[in-house]
């Protein structure tokens, strides 16, 4: 059984969806947990009643992770509240899909800035505590999307691709002291955005995905739960794929 009990982690993205299943996941395995959120404040405010419920510390933080700033304030707030980062798992994301002809550069910017450039930031914050304890796992939520592309979503594929570059220089980095980098590759999870999907699209990417179904922010959760315990010590660089064997490389 996975064992996190006396860490501290520290969720970017996670009031709702992925973000809000790995939170509780890492709680209920015993980690105490700060996570950052956007704007949604009832959401935020609801997983750290989940997490407290469970037995262990919440902290939610609001920041922007657009904003190279956003990274220094969650990490921050978690040193202060637990004294340390055992967990860092970058999961803040957006999109802004539309096809490369149309997409405005703001468009492309915000979803580079969010979800590549906001993890940068946030290991850049991390680093210094965890080289100090000689111990630490990073993991990154990347995409299917980035592994295969996808249309309409240069934008997101790029980003997404770009973390699976950033977590593997990550991982050789560091590895010398003790801390490891791994990315986590979703392929298409029930999730407030994919349930409005229409009824054609959810059953073409059924036929997609070689296990025949959507995953669930769960599955996902166990896999970063897995890749931030002990049993996971000797894997650094890796990409795990849980995605119904939608990508298989």
């Amino acid at each position: 059984m996975i064992d996190l009990s006396g860490k501290s982690a520290v969720v970017t993205g996670g009031s709702r969806g992925i973000g809000r299943a790995i939170v509780l996941r890492l709680a209920e395995q015993g980690a105490d947990v700060a996570f950052s959120y956007r704007g949604n404040v009832a959401a935020a405010e609801e997983t750290a009643e989940a997490v407290r419920a469970l037995g262990r510390q919440a902290v939610a933080v609001q920041a922007d992770h657009s904003r190279p700033e956003a990274g220094d304030i969650v990490i921050k707030a978690a040193l202060e509240a637990y004294g340390k980062v055992d967990i860092l798992v970058n999961n803040a994301g957006i999109t802004r899909d539309d096809l490369i002809m149309r997409m405005s550069l703001e468009a492309w910017q915000s979803v580079i800035d969010t979800n590549l450039s906001g993890a940068f930031h946030a290991i850049k914050a991390v680093t210094r505590p965890m080289l100090k304890a000689r111990s630490g796992r990073i993991i990154n939520i990347t995409s299917v999307s980035g592994q295969a592309g996808q249309m309409g979503q240069a934008n997101y594929s790029s980003a997404k691709a770009g973390l699976i570059g950033l977590t593997k220089a990550t991982a050789r980095e560091l590895a010398s002291r003790g801390i490891t980098c791994n990315a986590v590759a979703p392929g298409f999870v029930l999730t407030e955005l994919t349930q409005g999907l229409s009824d054609a699209l959810q059953a073409e990417i059924n036929n997609r995905t070689p296990l025949g179904r959507f995953g669930t922010p769960e599955e996902v959760a166990n896999a970063v739960a897995f890749l931030a315990s002990d049993e996971a010590a000797y894997i650094t660089g890796h990409v795990l794929a849980v995605d119904g064997g939608l990508v298989m490389m």
